[in-house]
């Protein structure tokens, strides 16, 4: 029986997937039994990569998001509750919205026994000023709209990245998030040094109120907000004897420059590379941020690349961009698929 399922959500580049690491090794650490679930409009997730081995497995709902797919998602949980998990810590496509009316209180019908916890949305605050218009954005403006009602309908909101704030810039956001969300409970989070992950789990496996604002939703602005991203995943191979941590900051590096000339926006770019068991990930999550690579955990295989790129961009254009680059460093396609995410059509909705 599972205690305790978590649902995190939170727009593409957020840093849901390393929360979710990050989070799953503390509470293993205190001896409790953790499994995660990721979710893509297609398979072949570097999240997924990236979280396996962290607990007693990972379950990918791919091809919808877990609204569409609302019995695809209890399966997962339920194939890890069978691997003996006892927490269950799930992460939404990034730009999947309405959860509280289409996740949360339909489980609460259907899966009376599971014990929910609050709806956290992890926000990343470089883009706060964006979402409430303070600042110009390259943003679509339903791609913001998805964002706004991300953190409208959240039980819990977690500012992310709160290393990287100063304690006036987090005493000015809090204030700012009070009063566009007042009674919500308001959190800053940083997965580089640990901060606030103490106290977000504890309150998190221990507080009941989950699923409480269902907000209402426009689903033409919703469905153009995640159609004017090309969604695109593919797995490569690689030369056995190349340096992986260069030669995915190279690509990484080069789709970064091909990108500012059109000016087109990022929700997120993932890349991991494994070479004969050693692995990196490289991550770009805005058109004016930095590329990151870091090395992770060794995992069996070698030789192989996995890209996830959503960029606001038509899927042909990006599919185009992907394979030159490959051809440039000499990388082999092994399978890719890009495409606009279809209309967002809820298995269940609940309007209280």
């Amino acid at each position: 029986m599972i205690d305790k399922l978590i649902l995190v959500g939170g727009f593409l580049g957020s840093g849901k997937t390393t929360l979710l690491a990050v989070a799953a090794k503390r509470l293993a650490k205190q001896g409790k039994a953790v499994g995660l679930v990721t979710n893509d409009q297609a398979p072949e997730l570097v999240d997924t990569r990236l979280l396996t081995g962290i607990g007693k497995g990972v379950s990918e709902v791919a091809g919808s998001c877990f609204c569409c797919n609302f019995n695809g998602f209890t399966d997962a949980v339920q194939s890890l509750d069978k691997q003996g998990a006892k927490i269950v810590i799930a992460e939404p496509v990034g730009s999947c919205t309405d959860l509280s009316a289409t996740i949360m209180n339909p489980l609460k019908k259907f899966q009376p026994d599971w014990n929910l916890a609050p709806l956290t949305v992890l926000v990343d605050p470089t883009r706060l000023p964006e979402i409430f218009g303070a600042a110009k954005s390259e943003v679509d403006s339903d791609a913001l709209y998805i964002m706004e009602l991300q953190l409208a309908e959240a039980d819990r909101v977690l500012v992310s990245k709160s290393d990287l704030l100063s304690d006036t810039e987090k005493k000015d956001i809090q204030t700012t998030l009070e009063k566009k969300y007042a009674g919500k409970t308001i959190g800053f989070i940083s997965s580089k040094t640990g901060d606030g992950f103490d106290a977000w789990l504890s309150e998190i496996q221990s507080a009941t109120d989950a699923g409480t604002t269902i907000v209402p939703v426009d689903y033409d602005r919703y469905a153009h907000g995640e159609a004017v991203l090309g969604w695109l995943n593919a797995t490569a191979t690689v030369a056995k004897d190349v340096d992986g941590k260069k030669l995915l900051t190279d690509v990484l590096t080069a789709f970064h420059i091909e990108i500012k000339k059109t000016n087109s926006e990022v929700g997120h770019v993932k890349m991991s590379l494994n070479v004969n068991g050693n692995e990196w990930v490289g991550n770009l999550t805005a058109l004016k941020g930095n590329v990151d690579v870091r090395e992770t955990e060794a995992k069996p295989g070698g030789a192989m690349m996995t890209i996830n790129a959503r960029v606001q961009m038509p899927p042909e254009a990006l599919e185009t961009l992907v394979r030159d680059l490959c051809g440039t460093f000499g990388i082999t396609i092994d399978s890719l698929r890009c495409l606009i995410p279809g209309r967002p059509n809820p298995t269940h909705r609940f309007s209280a």
